[in-house]
């Protein structure tokens, strides 16, 4: 009994907060479900009026399909390269010794801290004397590493015991084939949230894809919705259909991969 009034607390603290970031999806799918005419009534509706037909209308209105597959090659390719990138760059600041290697790591957290648009001016020149300007290798190679998952990544394999590499080496292991064979797949939970989270902000990545892709052969759906939004600026029910559309599958991967997130995160030692 005791231990349940001590959970109160917790609850009176995190409901209200839950409440607070679920309830504008709730609106969305209210608003996608309802009809204009319900949507500006005062007091609000706050039970589905259940229209599945705003989300046909919707589909008929943009190439949907286009951008769903645009945006699932972009997001797959770029998770892909980081975690290559990330395994490759984390495991040899953590286990191998080179000269300058306090000074490159120190460097590559440093550019965690600038903004990205910061970067957005010289990237853009750099990827139009390249030629590439609306094509899909502007929207993937730019992002093929992550610093976030370089640091996330040096900091599980620090925690790996000196032992394992020891006995790696009277095997006669080299360090590509510790990293493969061995290293990689205790990692499995930390590699798992690296592709997690650059898989979701690949899928809602809007500001560099907007620059980069002017036409629909290579546009993500972020940028399809945008350029959705000025034709259906009066139909709020239109926009929330689109919006639930583009946002719908990855809030699913989201929720059923949670646990694999906090667990990546909670086993990764955080040492210098």
């Amino acid at each position: 009994m005791r231990r349940r009034l001590a959970l109160v607390p917790r609850y009176v603290l995190a409901i209200p907060i839950a409440l607070a970031f679920v309830f504008p999806f709730y609106w969305m799918a209210l608003t996608s479900l309802s009809t204009l005419d319900r949507v500006f009534e005062f007091p609000p509706i706050l039970y589905p009026l259940w229209h599945f037909e705003n989300f046909a209308t919707v589909w008929r209105q943009a190439p949907w399909t286009r951008y769903f597959i645009n945006t699932i090659f972009i997001a797959t390719t770029t998770t892909l390269l980081v975690l290559i990138t990330s395994t490759l760059a984390g495991y040899a600041f953590a286990s191998m010794r080179f000269p300058g290697k306090a000074i490159v790591f120190g460097t590559v957290l440093a550019v965690y801290m600038v903004p990205a648009e910061v970067t957005l001016v010289p990237n853009f020149i750099i990827l139009k004397n390249l030629g590439w300007i609306d094509t899909y290798q502007a929207q993937i190679v730019p992002f093929a590493a992550s610093v976030f998952g370089i640091f996330l990544m040096r900091q599980f394999f620090l925690t790996l015991p000196k032992e394992l590499w020891e006995a790696a080496q009277l095997d006669g292991c080299s360090h590509i084939r510790f990293l493969w064979r061995i290293a990689a797949p205790l990692a499995r939970p930390q590699l798992v949230t690296v592709a997690l989270f650059h898989f979701v902000g690949s899928w809602n990545s809007f500001l560099w894809p907007l620059i980069m892709a002017n036409s629909e052969d290579v546009r993500p759906l972020q940028v399809g919705l945008n350029s959705f939004i000025p034709e259906q600026s009066t139909d709020p029910v239109q926009l929330g259909a689109g919006a639930l559309i583009t946002t719908l599958p990855i809030l699913v991967i989201f929720i059923l991969a949670q646990r694999q997130i906090v667990g990546g995160i909670a086993t990764t030692g955080i040492r210098g």
